[in-house]
């Protein structure tokens, strides 16, 4: 007994050394000291000089998953090393406070001239200042850039510590050949984690779990990560389909550097799911239709060599599969618009030290490494051997893009264009000027292509090289091809998924509401009557009118009065908010226009001009001193109308079944687009008493079976007791199917099937028999096997026409339409007079679809329900959004519509303060 309890503790003992020398990067398989990369080349000599990774983490490569310090820390240890050819350079901070870098390696004589390149390679891109014979020289000499990226999904896991190989490589084997080619005509720059916040979490979750040894298991606790899992970044977004909207600290610096030195390839490195192998391009269809074929044919060729090499070393692989090229909002594609090669890899993923795929076999985290060590170096070859090429390639990409700008149909785009799209058109012009385009404002007003435009409108000339990105960002459509979709229409009729991997619009106009118009003339560029626009101006705020005020008005409608509403109440501030438009001397406020009346300010009244003038500069607005509060038309401030305003306490579903991408935009936008608090709720906890201090709780999109088995019966009770007691529920998307399920108890809305026109009734069950049929055509066929009660089929992601209800207290400052992002297949049927109020519906059939690919059938029977609806609940409020109106935080122009449900309706709640 006594040897067997000392075998057990030293037992014990063994593993719980094992799991301390993991918690500081070493882990139970750690292998010996060794090169960083001499398991993954044929090659024999290292420059003992240059550290391996072991010697500043502690692990070879492969032996450990490296932290996001260690990897930051390995790079700078690498330049210090070797100064002539490497530099590191800060690029971003994260949300968390963790370092972005990127280093940049080349031979000493091309290292010594980054300035050049940089120079040179915006000289290449602007053929309006750079004459031929001046790019020629430029293409003769200039080094091609090529960028690796890794790790922007942090449970992604092999890609950064690939990353610190390749850099490694490149630096210790001084002499192999293919090495020193790279270095003499690339500069290579690596960017070795783009998502350190998430990777942590990542790390954190896989050391907590890890044992005495790994486990290839699929369903090992080490293996599976608890929510949010390490993907996304603080705020839980996917940061690979952040390029267009540029919201995260990661992206904005990212891109800053990119359009800084402009690299000819881009690669971004990922991981797939562990049953795969590896991806590589060429890139599936739909292929957007502004990539060009020299930009095709450089992807083949970078392909074929890559399958070459992974054909060396025995390595499967597959391409023209899964990841396609439409979207221009990946770190894949987004590139591609200035005139990149860009790319996506893809490695099957162990999550862990190992992974057991679910035909027995087994690979590990070196495995992977090594493959994506592969990819990266058989590209950096490619690049190498065709520098002149792709030098070539990409200045002809500037000067015809120049040209089809110039010679198109459509030459200019010019907004604001009328019905209410002014309010956020600052906000699209920024958004053009963050993707690198030219933007021009009116001077005075001025007309053009049959529409009259104020001073002040702004216009986006084609005649600029750029031309095809603000093609695909400013068309409401870009097409895929008409064989592809047929194909589509084809697998959907056969029951079978289609092929689209994401959105098929993401137009930052439609995104923004802003209506822009297409014009067949060149307006702007050039011309003294327009201005172009350099950096966003910083915003400007002020209080105009007479000294001696007893109240003052903010118009309602836009983001930075939100903040502005949002920096208020933070501060304590007393607001009022009109639900109708009101007019004093002389002066029109439209519908939400916040007040704020001295008599409420007793103790303050005469620092509040100050006070408000403190919160008009930092949100941009302008606040209207008012000398009486007599109206010449609209509700008195005094009136069951005018809302005082409360500051909300406001809490959001946090944890399992919520999803995280959800969940972190929704957060996101308040916090840091409106500038107000948002407590995350673990969503066992919504059934807690404690749910009675916050007045807003949002339920974002759900996984799964959702909330209803979240919560259970009970649950969902309590819920809806909190709702009576003067609590407001935002349910938004699949948080919907929640309230609309009978069993919740919560909305009148029900979930639609999918319509079917012939819906007579089939023979009834009998027992163990049915009443006999005759199925005369395939057409019949195909729908005798339709499940009795199917979801209409799923929308990849398109926008949608709104009609947004003006009279109604939740659409205050809204437009007359907006056009919120439709995805799935969930439908609901208008609520009833008796049962609520339908706020925002979807447009006409004919008149639906904004941009994008919709199913006709899908079409046909969204139309007129709603996407905005407002239940009482007793002293409550359920508002409930049938599409999320805050995904990926790109859909401005609905801002308005979530900071009335969030701040303007506890106001309307009887709940006692």
């Amino acid at each position: 007994m006594t040897i067997r309890i000392r075998n057990f503790v030293s037992t014990c003992a063994a593993a719980l050394f094992v799991l301390a020398s993991s918690l500081i990067g070493v882990a139970a398989n750690a292998a010996s000291p060794q090169p960083t990369s001499a398991d993954y080349w044929p090659t024999e000599a290292f420059d003992p000089a240059i550290p391996t990774l072991e010697a500043v983490a502690g692990h070879a490569s492969g032996a450990a998953h490296t932290r996001p310090g260690d990897i930051v820390a390995y790079l700078e240890a690498l330049a210090a090393a070797a100064p002539d050819r490497m530099k590191v350079f800060d690029y971003a901070t994260s949300w968390q406070g963790r370092r972005l870098v990127y280093g940049a390696i080349a031979s000493p004589e091309n290292l010594k001239r980054l300035d050049g390149l940089k120079e040179g390679m915006a000289s290449l891109a602007d053929p309006r200042g750079t004459d031929k014979a001046s790019a020629d020289a430029l293409i003769a000499d200039l080094p091609a850039a090529v960028w690796l990226s890794y790790g922007v999904h942090g449970d992604e896991i092999s890609p950064p510590d690939a990353a610190l190989a390749i850099a490694y490589h490149l630096l210790a084997a001084t002499d192999d050949p293919l090495v020193t080619d790279i270095l003499k005509n690339t500069v290579v720059f690596i960017d070795p984690i783009q998502n350190p916040d998430g990777r942590n979490r990542f790390i954190e979750s896989y050391v907590s779990a890890a044992g005495l040894a790994p486990s290839g298991s699929r369903i090992a606790a080490e293996r599976n990560q608890p929510w949010p899992r390490g993907r996304t970044n603080h705020y839980l977004f996917d940061m690979n389909r952040d390029w267009i909207a540029q919201s995260q600290p990661e992206t904005i610096g990212r891109i800053a550097a990119l359009k800084e030195w402009r690299p000819l390839v881009v690669v971004d490195a990922h991981e797939m799911g562990t049953d795969e192998t590896f991806y590589f391009p060429p890139e599936a269809e739909p292929i957007n239709p502004f990539i060009t074929d020299a930009q095709m044919a450089m992807s083949d060729e970078l392909g074929r060599n890559n399958a070459r090499r992974f054909d060396e070393f025995g390595f499967d692989y597959f391409t023209r599969e899964v990841y396609d090229k439409l979207f221009p909002g990946y770190g894949d594609s987004w590139p591609a618009f200035y005139g990149a090669i860009a790319m996506t890899f893809e490695q099957g993923s162990p999550r862990g030290m190992k992974a057991r795929r679910t035909d027995g076999s087994e690979f590990t985290y070196k495995d992977a490494i090594h493959r994506q060590f592969v990819a990266s170096l058989a590209t950096l070859e490619t690049a190498s051997k065709n520098r002149e090429r792709l030098l070539s390639d990409f200045r002809s990409y500037a000067e015809t893009g120049l040209e089809e700008g110039r010679n198109g149909a459509v030459k200019s785009y010019i907004f604001p264009a009328g019905g209410g799209a002014d309010v956020n058109a600052d906000d699209l012009a920024e958004a053009l000027l963050a993707q690198e385009l030219e933007v021009f404002r009116a001077r005075e007003p001025f007309s053009a292509c049959g529409g009259n435009y104020p001073k002040g409108a702004f216009v986006a000339s084609l005649a600029q090289p750029k031309s095809r990105m603000l093609r695909t960002l400013l068309d409401p459509t870009s097409p895929m091809k008409s064989a592809f979709i047929e194909e589509q229409e084809r697998r959907r009729a056969r029951g079978l998924p289609d092929e689209i991997y994401d959105v098929t619009a993401w137009s930052p106009a439609l995104a923004l509401n802003v209506r822009v118009a297409p014009c067949e003339t060149d307006v702007g560029a050039g011309s003294d009557g327009f201005e172009k626009l350099a950096a966003p101006a910083a915003p400007s705020g002020e209080v105009s009118g007479p000294r001696e005020a007893v109240a003052y008005a903010v118009d309602w409608g836009d983001r930075d009065a939100i903040r502005f509403l949002a920096s208020a109440l933070r501060d304590g501030l007393s607001a009022r908010s009109a639900d109708r438009a009101f007019t004093v001397a002389g002066r029109r406020f439209p519908a939400g226009s916040l007040v704020f009346l001295g008599a409420d300010h007793e103790k303050s009244a005469a620092h509040l001009r100050a006070r408000l003038l403190q919160h008009a500069e930092k949100a941009g607005v302008t606040v209207h001193a008012l000398s009486s509060t007599y109206l010449d038309a609209g509700d008195n401030f005094g009136g069951g109308r005018v809302k005082r305003l409360v500051a909300p306490n406001i809490a959001i579903a946090w944890d399992e079944p919520t999803n995280p991408n959800a969940a972190g935009a929704a957060r996101f936008v308040i916090e840091r687009r409106f500038g107000y608090p948002v407590t995350p709720v673990r969503t066992k906890d919504l059934s807690d008493k404690g749910l009675d201090q916050f007045d807003v709780l949002i339920l974002p999109t759900a996984y799964g079976s959702g909330y209803g088995a979240a919560l259970g019966g009970s649950g969902a009770n309590a819920l809806r007791a909190w709702v009576a007691d003067g609590g407001v529920l935002i349910a938004m998307d699949r948080a919907a199917r929640f309230v609309a399920d009978p069993s919740s108890d919560l909305s009148a809305a029900r979930r639609e099937d999918a319509y079917r026109e012939d819906d007579a009734e089939d023979g009834e069950e009998d027992g163990d028999t049915v009443a006999g049929a005759l199925i005369e055509t395939a057409e019949a066929a195909r729908a005798a096997i339709e499940p009795e009660e199917a979801a209409p089929d799923a929308t990849s992601g398109v926008f949608a026409r709104a009609v947004v209800d003006g009279e109604h207290w939740l659409a205050a400052g809204a437009p007359d339409e907006v056009t919120p992002l439709v995805r799935g297949g969930d439908i609901y049927r208008p609520l009833r007079l008796d049962e609520g109020v339908n706020v925002v519906s979807f447009a006409a059939p004919d008149e639906l679809l904004a941009g994008g690919y919709l199913w006709e059938e899908t079409r046909k029977q969204l139309a007129y329900k709603p996407f905005l609806m407002s239940e009482r609940i007793g002293d409550g409020l359920l508002i409930t959004f049938t599409q999320d109106p805050t995904f990926r935080a790109q859909l401005g122009g609905l801002d308005v519509l979530v900071a009335n449900a969030v701040f303007r309706a506890p106001a309307r709640s009887g709940k006692l303060r």
